[in-house]
């Protein structure tokens, strides 16, 4: 594209925040997921797998939410997860209809080194920014991730408080 940021008439698709956001994410992340799939996982699973490094036990749609994976698929990609020994799936003690996911063993161990191996790549990442920006850049990221789901949680929140009126 021939038209710069400074120019009159700048192009819009990269200088598009949400685009910026996207490409951003897929360049910084294309290296780690090339070394999760040579560990015979799809980013889906990896996903998951952190997610239960923090939240073993977690209900499909907390994991859903966490993993960035829709639920019905994520249902699916947990069954086939089962499956491969990396999780159990058990009912909730406490309501028989939901579904808990825990690390298996074998899951647990390959999570763990993932993870060490994704702090690792997180950190050649940090040190690649100029000025050492990369905490701050990680911080701007959580701001906005809170103003985005505050804002769209607001609306909902009014119409239950107009309905209880």
């Amino acid at each position: 594209m021939s038209n710069s940021a400074d120019s009159p008439n700048p192009p819009f698709v990269p200088n598009y925040l949400l685009y910026l956001l996207a490409a951003a994410s897929e360049a910084a992340s294309e290296h780690f997921h090339a070394h999760v799939r040579t560990r015979g996982l799809r980013v889906p699973e990896w996903r998951v797998m952190a997610c239960l490094i923090d939240t073993d036990g977690s209900m499909v749609t907390e994991l859903a939410r966490y993993a960035m994976i829709e639920q019905s698929r994520l249902t699916k990609i947990i069954i086939q997860m089962d499956t491969r020994g990396l999780v159990t799936r058990r009912s909730d003690p406490k309501d028989g209809r939901r579904v808990r996911v825990f690390l298996t063993p074998q899951g647990r161990a390959l999570a763990d080194e993932l993870v060490a191996d994704a702090k690792i790549d997180e950190q050649e990442l940090l040190r690649s920014f100029q000025g050492g920006q990369g905490p701050e850049i990680k911080q701007t990221l959580r701001a906005l991730i809170e103003h985005l789901e505050f804002s769209q949680s607001e609306p909902a929140q009014r119409k239950t408080a107009d309905a209880e009126s």
